[in-house]
């Protein structure tokens, strides 16, 4: 089975584009896996200074594949968790990269993929994306994603985008700071690479250091975050089997309206 992560390596700089295209680079037990590991490598290796994140194709990232979605569905609570705590590494293992990363958002992204922009230091992004935290829809809580998004995106913005899961554009996003920069898709790669000079400019070391800066001023370390994912990730599996969250997944998987919808 062909890896779901494409790499890429220039000049120090390595690429890791998300390789599902057919169904928008969507979140599957193998995606995560193999997003995780090249995580890790890149973090490693000594020669890569900079780690660009992509998608193949039209989208970014469409968040959860539907089979996966099923598949969790049908699932015990235990087995939900854990499934839960393999997203949890990897938003944890892109947000703590001790090298410099850039969400290259070449089109949509919802959900799992909003953490991801949201976990990268540097975002920039086609100013026709959308975006959206559709859990809630589902009878569900982005709750693994949860303290990327509100570190980028802050508390206010998060207290709505989690209660409506409304879908937003470009523009919003980079209001918010979900995204820096939002430009047209024909100035993507030279706005990218105008970033990338600037970091080449910078020490490696030193950006080690202002990154673990940053975050030591806001509070967040690994450890911490470790913990918060032991609960976010009971959290969703509790969810997933409730009620409640049984007939969202059925609803969205069946193509209905949940129950709570039926006199809206």
């Amino acid at each position: 089975m062909p890896s779901a992560v494409q790499i890429a390596d220039h000049a120090g700089i390595r690429e890791l584009r998300l390789n599902r295209p057919k169904v928008h680079n969507a979140f599957d037990n193998q995606l995560i896996a193999d997003l995780t590991v090249a995580l890790q490598d890149a973090a490693r290796d000594p020669a890569v200074r900079v780690v660009v994140l992509t998608g193949v194709g039209a989208s970014f990232s469409a968040g959860a594949d539907l089979n996966w979605m099923r598949d969790m569905a049908k699932a015990s609570e235990a087995e939900n968790r854990d499934d839960s705590l393999r997203l949890a590494t990897l938003m944890r293992t892109l947000q703590f990269l001790p090298k410099p990363t850039i969400a290259r958002v070449n089109g949509a992204a919802y959900g799992g993929g909003v953490g991801l922009i949201a976990c990268c230091d540097i975002a920039i992004g086609v100013d026709t994306a959308k975006f959206g935290l559709t859990e809630v829809k589902l009878g569900l809580v982005p709750a693994v994603i949860s303290p990327y998004v509100i570190a980028a995106i802050g508390l206010r913005h998060a207290r709505r985008l989690f209660l409506t899961g409304e879908i937003f554009d470009a523009d919003m996003a980079e209001q918010i700071g979900l995204l820096h920069q939002a430009v047209p898709a024909e100035y993507l790669d030279d706005t990218v690479h105008e970033m990338l000079k600037l970091l080449a400019k910078a020490g490696p070391a030193a950006q080690h250091e202002a990154k673990q800066l940053a975050f030591g001023m806001h509070g967040l370390t690994e450890e911490a975050a470790t913990r918060i994912d032991q609960d976010n990730a009971a959290l969703i599996a509790r969810l997933r089997v409730s009620k409640e969250g049984q007939e969202g997944l059925s609803a969205f998987l069946d193509k209905r309206a949940a129950d709570w919808c039926a006199n809206n």
